[in-house]
């Protein structure tokens, strides 16, 4: 009988580890970043892959940075919003259009709208990994300094941009 208690206690405990896992919101996953600088990087812009773009840039400005794909269904979801967010011109808004050829995305964005002050691409998602990016979409807050200050997993929401997006982004262009 006893032989079987120690097996017995191993299994109630993955089963109890099991259902905390199980509540867990996997949007909620705490990024490392957080209150880091941005990854820097240089890439081509997708409108004109002879321009290219650094994040630092955009020193001493709060902006956004958006990771799409044209292959991403969940970017779908969130674009009509970010559409309506770039007609009002509160914050800039960038794309870092992950992983796809450069034709899909300029079609995806003929079709859908173009919300970005520009996109660029990273077609091999070595950015991505730089900034630990999931799955797409993802949406990055930073900050004048260049540090990241939010990070959203999955598409952006009117709740999510009204509750923590913006009054972010209203606090740290004070």
């Amino acid at each position: 009988m006893k032989r079987f208690l120690l097996p017995l206690a191993a299994f109630l405990v993955l089963i109890g580890f099991l259902a905390v896992g199980l509540k867990l919101n996997p949007r909620e996953v705490p990024s490392p970043l957080i209150g880091k600088p941005a990854p820097d990087f240089e890439l081509p812009q997708l409108h004109e892959p002879e321009k290219r773009f650094s994040p630092s840039e955009m020193q001493g400005r709060v902006w956004m940075l958006n990771v799409w794909a044209s292959w991403c269904v969940s970017c779908r979801e969130e674009h009509p919003l970010l559409v309506e967010l770039a007609r009002a011109k509160f914050v800039p808004l960038l794309g870092l259009n992950y992983k796809d050829p450069r034709a899909d995305a300029l079609r995806w964005l003929a079709q859908f709208g173009d919300p970005y002050g520009f996109s660029v691409a990273d077609t091999e998602g070595r950015v991505g990994i730089d900034y630990g990016v999931y799955g797409v979409p993802e949406t990055y807050v930073i900050d004048k300094a260049g540090v990241i200050r939010y990070k959203q997993i999955g598409p952006v929401t009117t709740a999510i941009l009204s509750e923590k997006i913006l009054p972010l982004v209203k606090e740290l262009q004070k």
